[in-house]
């Protein structure tokens, strides 16, 4: 077992309705003046957005709003929010919506407290020293942005998609009402419930610490409790039980409990997708499915260890004699998993075809975002990422 720092400050609030005590939490966050941040269709559709301002209004809290966020957020939004923020004199970001408001909300706070451009942070060039705090009101199960230490922010200039973690951003509280969930369409859905796994699974294939026994079994029943609902909200998406259950997964999966003690993050397959997501600008968790096949096959001989366990304790792959058969098993089996809840298992099913070209300059962004290497699985290099983008097509 490795050294670990588990830090999880977030207060939740979950359950039918929780909505309803939102105006109490910000209030007693003792601010003056709130961010209103979301961004727009659904939230405004199912009046989610008219309820949040009564419970505002009701605790005699003061806000401005903005609203637009959309996937992959964009830099220029964030720079919009930071300048409302700073002209209203905003104590207090709400973030009303799923990862990507999240997000931006996080970005925009970090950018009114600090001197200079905030995409510095993103860019790897400084460290901030504060944000602005952020409180959720959750209204899609994905990114778990909602507990996180990390926000993703896609520059347009360039198509450039970057992530930075700070603790400084972990939201004050989440409230989580699953049926906020019930209007998503599938293709949302499932794309939520892959990212959710991926969150997990780039924690459990690690090579820089062995086992915790614990934290090994928490992330593989999250694994087997989000297929199991996965598939259950596939023909029955008003399910409030599996929305509960893949609504929580969320959370817990990027929480950094799934990761405690395990000695490493690999992450290599969210650095591939950033990549795409930032110059094709797809669904990230349906852009995580079609690579995750051609990383896993590419690396999995190094990591063989925890390929196996991965297939024997989730995907239910009988232990065989021959390892390096078992961990294909497994590999082949989440796959067909995927597949089951229609989500793309390469480049073409994902829509694209995309030329050596294409492929080498993801490769080239992939390895200057990483700093040149990436993984705990198995340690990449520009040549690794550009033979995985190859296999994935």
């Amino acid at each position: 077992m490795a050294n670990f720092n588990f830090f999880a400050p977030t207060q939740v609030v979950f359950g039918k309705g929780a909505e309803r005590q939102t105006g109490a939490l910000v209030k007693a966050q003792n601010c003056r003046k709130v961010l209103l941040h979301y961004g727009g269709g659904s939230a405004q559709r199912s009046e989610l957005l008219d309820r949040i301002r009564e419970s505002l209004r009701t605790e005699q809290i003061e806000f401005a709003e903005l609203g637009g966020v959309v996937p992959n957020p964009r830099l220029s939004l964030v720079y919009e929010g930071i300048e409302l923020c700073k002209r209203e004199q905003i104590e207090f970001i709400l973030a009303v919506g799923g990862g990507s408001v999240i997000d931006s909300s996080k970005a925009i706070g970090y950018g009114v407290v600090n001197d200079g451009d905030v995409w510095d942070f993103y860019d790897r060039r400084r460290q901030a020293s504060a944000c602005l705090p952020v409180g959720v009101v959750l209204t899609i199960a994905a990114a778990g942005s909602e507990m996180s230490n990390s926000s993703v922010i896609t520059k347009e200039d360039g198509g450039i998609k970057r992530g930075y973690s700070s603790n400084l951003c972990r939201p004050k509280f989440a409230v989580m009402n699953p049926e906020l969930t019930m209007t998503l369409p599938h293709y949302q859905t499932a794309s939520g419930c892959t990212d959710i796994m991926m969150h997990t699974m780039e924690r459990y294939f690690t090579n820089n610490g062995g086992n915790m026994e614990l934290t090994d079994g928490i992330a593989e029943a999250l694994l087997r409790t989000v297929m199991k609902n996965a598939v259950i909200l596939h023909r029955d998406p008003n399910n409030y039980e599996a929305r509960a259950e893949v609504m929580w997964a969320g959370s817990l999966s990027h929480n950094g409990l799934t990761g405690c003690g395990n000695g490493g993050d690999d992450f290599s397959v969210h650095a591939l997708e950033h990549e795409l997501s930032g110059m094709y600008d797809v669904a990230h968790g349906a852009g995580l499915a079609a690579l995750w096949g051609s990383w896993a096959r590419y690396v999995y001989r190094d990591c063989l260890h925890r390929f196996v366990k991965f297939a024997v304790n989730v995907m239910d792959v009988p232990a065989g004699a021959d390892s390096e058969a078992t961990a294909r098993k497994g590999i082949e089996a989440m796959e067909n998993f995927l597949r089951s809840i229609e989500m793309p298992v390469s480049l073409r099913e994902l829509g694209l075809s995309l030329s050596e070209n294409n492929l080498r300059l993801l490769a080239q962004k992939c390895g200057i975002a990483t700093g040149g290497t990436k993984g705990s699985a198995k340690k990449l290099h520009e040549a690794d990422m550009l033979e995985i983008y190859r296999m994935a097509l």
